[in-house]
């Protein structure tokens, strides 16, 4: 009766999916998310593996952490437009807590998880935190969303954001958790896909967005810090890279090796991927930190084409040769784990 009473009393109006009572529908294991209901404690009603939250069309301006024990979870949009249903909030690494404290890169993020086999579709994850407004904060990453948690599966998802938009991390520094995304749309500035996670992009969309700065690069896309154990860190596959930028003032990538672990080897490959003229085609990487030049980093393209693929200096874009990319497809670097036909 307790589990009853949760279900159909919810967020004043969060109930089971269908027109029965809410107990009747908790069996099929569906609740819905509507304007004026929280995401989260949709979320916090979920009491055991294979449920599906569905928010339904609105921006819904919250937080939501979804914990490791929410395994096998589907969060979706209601329509298949990803536009319809917007998850949003505006915290930055420098942002103060109640306590003083700040919330850190990984804190800032407006939608975290760490739960194994979870599924997201048909939403937007954004982090509208911008620079201008706060000019006396200094930590001005602002992640859309962090996830961490084996067989993280995006489709049809846009992560919006300006610095640091997507952190792809693991659960532990010796797992490799692998994440794959599909069909998403990506935008940022700065580092806007980075960690250290196994991470596969197939036809997705990355844009860098104008940046008001006096300065080349106005950023990166990629900043990988994979674990040196780990054979697969990023890879984008049948991608495109747009620019609201001009010409050549993004990089590609860079590697981030944190102070947490010194030892990572950041690996990341793309392949077979269309970039526009947004991306430094002579040196389209650089480094993070003069202490590990990207030259001796896991850095290969195969495949690519655009004006910011032209190979015009052969050492500055290292390929990789077709016995290679045999090696670097979605089928090796997500194993037994088939997150779509």
């Amino acid at each position: 009766m307790r589990r009853r009473t949760l279900l159909a009393g919810i967020a004043g109006g969060l109930v089971a999916a269908g027109t029965a009572p809410a107990f009747a529908d908790a069996r099929r294991r569906v609740l819905h998310v509507r304007p004026g209901d929280s995401v989260q404690e949709a979320v916090d009603a979920v009491d055991g593996p294979g449920w599906t939250i569905v928010v339904h069309p609105g921006t819904y301006r919250e937080v939501v952490k979804i914990p490791a024990e929410k395994a096998e979870l589907t969060l979706r949009g209601a329509a298949r437009d990803p536009r319809a249903a917007v998850l949003v909030h505006d915290n930055a690494n420098g942002t103060k807590k109640p306590d003083g404290t700040t919330y850190g890169t990984a804190g800032s993020a407006t939608f975290t998880s760490a739960a194994p086999g979870l599924t997201v579709r048909d939403l937007t994850l954004a982090n509208d935190w911008l620079r201008a407004d706060h000019p006396d904060i200094t930590g001005t990453q602002a992640v859309a969303a962090y996830v961490t948690g084996d067989r993280s599966y995006f489709e049809n998802v846009r992560l919006l954001a300006h610095q640091d938009t997507l952190f792809v991390d693991t659960s532990a520094l010796d797992a490799f958790d692998r994440q794959y995304f599909h069909r998403c749309y990506i935008e940022g500035d700065v580092d806007f896909v980075f960690g250290r996670a196994t991470a596969v992009f197939e036809d997705c969309h990355f844009h860098t967005l104008q940046r008001e700065v006096n300065f080349i690069p106005k950023g990166m896309v990629f900043a990988p810090s994979t674990a040196r154990a780990n054979a697969y860190g990023i890879l984008a596959v049948r991608c495109r890279i747009t620019s609201g930028a001009e010409d050549a003032a993004y990089k590609l990538a860079r590697p981030w090796v944190p102070s947490y672990e010194t030892t990572a080897w950041p690996s990341l490959v793309v392949r077979d991927t269309r970039i526009g003229p947004g991306i430094d085609p002579v040196a389209p990487y650089t480094n993070m930190r003069e202490a590990y030049p990207w030259q001796t980093m896991r850095f290969r393209e195969y495949g690519n084409s655009g004006p910011g693929a032209v190979i015009t200096v052969p050492e500055n874009r290292p390929q990789l040769t077709p016995g290679e990319a045999e090696l670097h497809t979605r089928k090796v670097y997500l194993g037994d784990w088939r997150p779509r036909a």
